[in-house]
């Protein structure tokens, strides 16, 4: 069903009257994986209460993850695989009970593949905040009720912070390697930059240093289309027979406009009509339109809106500089062996972002330039294109 393959992963492409069906009907009140769903391959691991940047605490904490391979007796072949913004645990493996949608990133991680797990120990966690499994705003607060509006303000940094439990939990001291593209770039690099010990080897794809005014601009107006639905409700419609989908479609709308490159939706789509109706005037729709609306719908199934907000405003959190003094100083503490990766045609982290990160690391992989490869899908390259990516992670990972 194209409903279990994630829009992310996957050129661009029509949109048939046979998808168009297979989203007929009102979504959820939330996507979000609620408890009593089934689990589907996840694990879950308490982390206790994290004293958030902000000053606040998040009370019982847990992160939803999942693991292949094996660890080995040394407990030094684990790699932290993190997602980005839309993405979850589930990076490998097929669609089915618990989980909506197909791994994200099974063309990279796997026997064999880049992220070899015949080698390697791979955990991927569901970040703090997000709606599939860990603790976020659709998850039950202590009096029994979900988070909703009271859900607190997170940044990148907390989020590490969680990760970090997660690890001590899992009694692991030291990554083999970090691993992360886009929101997950930053997670990786704040790793590496807060916890310079704890990481051998570091990957950042298509992620930057800081999340500019260009970026928090995009991010802003994806927001306010979320908390314009009237079905909002201030964050609290958990309870509602409807949810904000109408908002959480439009925002998801936006970003994919941002996630893809001109290049490619303009040689896809060009000026084609969806179906046989006029669009000039004649009631019809261009394709493109329907490519945005149906991605849209698809995205408030598998997704909570309120979630969508926590982690667009920690994204917009991310300044690897923020009380460090300088950029410089910031990088020049980071000591893993490092990869960073830029696409040519990313209109949201252009590649001048990664080549500042290049410049500033003291240990890369291939000198003070990053490693850019060359695709039209725009952002979403690093999900789609895993020959061009693998071999460069393959590289990083090579003894």
């Amino acid at each position: 069903m194209d409903w279990q393959t994630s829009e992310d992963t996957v050129p661009s492409a029509f949109i048939t009257e046979a998808n168009r069906r297979s989203m007929l009907g009102t979504p959820p009140t939330t996507g979000a994986w609620r408890e009593g769903d089934a689990p589907g391959d996840r694990l879950f691991q308490s982390i206790g209460s994290i004293a958030l940047e902000s000053g606040a605490t998040l009370p019982h904490a847990r992160l939803a993850y999942e693991t292949w391979g094996s660890l080995n007796a040394a407990r030094d072949n684990a790699v932290l695989v993190v997602h980005a913004l839309t993405g979850d645990s589930h990076v490998v493996g097929r669609p089915g009970a618990g989980h909506p949608t197909a791994g994200w990133w099974g063309g990279i991680v796997g026997p064999g593949r880049a992220i070899d797990t015949d080698r390697w120990f791979v955990i991927a966690p569901n970040m703090l905040g997000g709606c599939q499994g860990s603790t976020g705003p659709a998850s039950f607060a202590p009096d029994g009720t979900e988070w909703g509006s009271r859900f607190p303000y997170l940044t990148i940094r907390d989020q590490v912070t969680a990760q970090v439990a997660l690890a001590d939990a899992l009694d692991i001291a030291r990554f083999a390697a970090v691993v992360g593209g886009s929101m997950g770039g930053m997670h990786a690099l704040e790793w590496a930059v807060q916890h310079p010990e704890r990481v051998a080897r570091l990957a950042v794809l298509a992620a930057p240093a800081v999340s500019s005014a260009d970026q928090i601009a995009l991010n802003s107006v994806q927001l306010e289309a979320i908390r314009m639905d009237p079905l909002f409700r201030d964050g609290d419609y958990y309870d509602e027979p409807e949810g904000p989908y109408r908002g959480l479609a439009l925002a998801r709308r936006m970003a994919l406009l941002n996630y893809r490159s001109p290049s490619e939706l303009n040689e896809r789509f060009e000026r084609s009509w969806q179906g046989v109706l006029d669009p000039l005037g004649r009631g019809g729709r261009f394709a493109v339109e329907s490519y945005l609306d149906f991605h849209g719908n698809k995205f408030t199934r598998r997704f909570d809106a309120n979630s969508y907000i926590t982690l667009v405003e920690a994204m917009n959190s991310h300044d690897i500089a923020r009380g460090r003094g300088s950029l410089t100083a910031a990088l020049g503490a980071v000591t893993a062996r490092t990869l960073v990766l830029g696409i040519d045609s990313d209109r949201l982290f252009p590649v001048e972002q990664q080549q500042v990160l290049a410049a500033h690391l003291p240990s890369t992989i291939h000198g003070s330039e990053a490693v850019l490869i060359s695709s039209p899908f725009g952002h979403d390259a690093f999900l789609i294109e895993d020959d061009l990516v693998g071999p460069h992670l393959a590289a990083l990972l090579a003894d």
